[in-house]
């Protein structure tokens, strides 16, 4: 490799990399990919390798396995060949990697087969079709994740209770204090750390607050383009767990870490954009709301509770939902009103939005943001009309979500229209996976179950 090959290469990463690398010699490169849980997979090489171009290659056994590692026979011809899937890096995604010594680069791949086809199964292969029903109808989605999450004390024996973190005063953090200043001041060093990782990788915050459990801490992001913001909480969460760790803590993105405490959601504000004009095709010239801004808000309430796999894919993301509150279980609509599935914030027309307040932090960014597009593109094609606004709280209404995995299951398996959306090969696998999690989880007998029943019943 010549200097003059390493120096072309860097100058295709993007500034906020450069800027980090300074004057120090780049080390080494990771090729990753996103898979169905979220996290990274990929491979790390020296530079002086990745530069030689020669293809990379990954399985197709790595979607083809549970969240506990074991792998699961699903109804695919040839299964077991594992043939390779080529790994195409998008160098745009190319950011720093700060928690380590070495001067090391992390860029997003995208997956092909052989033939230069885009590989199904992948979760940025997924947002990027839905992406792509939008283009065709010359519309341009924009979303705004907000993120929470709970830093913990370490957690090294999962039988053991999750507990708050101690801050820096001393003290265990035990009661609810939703936007206290001083309660994020507890654990300053962390959110310090987040800042220092979030501008070394050009990741750009909007704010950070105390969410309302102890130790639950909410990121939000600035709006854009989806399928950079996808790409954003996926670098994101494992910055924040590096954050933490370098801090002395834990960070969980756990539904529903701790029984007495609230969970952690993943709202999503989105809107629509025409591409011709930049005008918000929520909004008329006039700032009434317009047909489409109904339309979507009516495909989100028919089919939302058929993609609830995607927005809550575990076992424990329903534990979420248990009390209402700040976890919706309806598919209501009204503005202002943090009761209903789907809230519409007070805002200005060019900025009028859907919030998807159903979304669990324990989803993949990629299926998550596609799925609930799918769901307002279905509204806006077939010119579904919304049900009458919520008036009041909406903690008790008839129209709830699946409770359990099981019934959310059973509600994915024959939603149509939806699966033609986001792809009938990847949903039938994500489903198989999905379904084997759900029935590793039934064979296991808990804590719950040995305290009450061995010498009760």
């Amino acid at each position: 490799m010549s200097n003059d090959n390493l120096a072309e290469l860097i100058a295709q990463l993007p500034r906020a990399f450069r800027q980090y690398q300074g004057s120090r010699k780049l080390e080494e490169v990771e090729c990753i990919v996103p898979d169905f849980v979220g996290m990274s997979r990929g491979k790390s090489m020296q530079v002086a390798k990745w530069i030689q171009g020669a293809s990379s290659f990954l399985p197709t056994s790595i979607f083809y396995q549970t969240i506990t590692g074991n792998y699961v026979d699903i109804d695919i011809k040839d299964q077991w060949i594992e043939s390779d899937m080529v790994l195409q890096p998008d160098l745009s995604t190319a950011c720093a990697v700060p928690w380590v010594d070495e001067v090391t680069v992390q860029i997003i791949n995208d997956l092909e087969n052989r033939d230069g086809q885009p590989i199904a199964l992948a979760p940025r292969n997924v947002l990027r079709k839905v992406l792509d029903l939008y283009t065709a109808r010359g519309w341009r989605p924009v979303v705004a994740p907000e993120l929470e999450f709970y830093l913990t004390q370490p957690n090294i024996d999962p039988h053991d209770p999750i507990l708050p973190p101690i801050g820096r005063s001393g003290r265990r953090g035990a009661s609810r204090q939703p936007y206290s200043m001083v309660a994020v001041d507890e654990f300053g060093a962390v959110i310090d750390t987040i800042y220092d990782y979030a501008e070394a990788q050009g990741i750009e915050l909007d704010t950070i607050i105390q969410e309302g459990g102890a130790g639950q801490v909410e990121i939000n992001l600035r709006h854009g383009d989806a399928l950079q913001l996808a790409d954003t909480v996926f670098y994101f969460k494992r910055s924040i767990r590096e954050a933490a760790l370098a801090n002395q803590k834990f960070a969980t993105f756990m539904a529903k870490p701790m029984s007495d405490q609230p969970g952690s959601a993943m709202h999503i504000h989105q809107s629509i954009v025409d591409i011709r004009t930049g005008e918000n095709i929520f909004s008329n010239p006039d700032g009434t709301a317009t047909d489409a801004f109904l339309n979507y808000i009516g495909g989100t309430q028919k089919h939302l509770r058929s993609a609830v796999p995607l927005f809550a894919p575990y076992v424990n993301s329903y534990r979420r939902f248990k009390g209402g509150g700040s976890a919706p279980t309806n598919i209501e609509w009204a503005e202002d009103n943090r009761t209903t599935g789907l809230r519409i914030p007070i805002s200005p027309p060019t900025a009028r939005r859907v919030e998807n307040r159903i979304i669990g932090m324990d989803c993949n960014p990629y299926l998550a943001i596609a799925s609930s597009l799918a769901c307002g593109y279905l509204g806006l094609i077939n010119k579904i009309n919304p049900k009458p606004a919520k008036a009041g709280e909406a903690f008790e209404d008839s129209a709830l979500l699946p409770r359990h995995l099981d019934d959310a299951l059973e509600k994915f398996e024959t939603a149509t229209e939806l699966r033609n959306v986001l792809g009938e090969e990847f949903c039938l696998t994500y489903e198989a996976i999905k379904q084997a999690e759900l029935d590793e989880f039934h064979t296991e007998v808990s804590t719950w179950e040995r305290e009450h029943l061995m010498v009760n019943v």
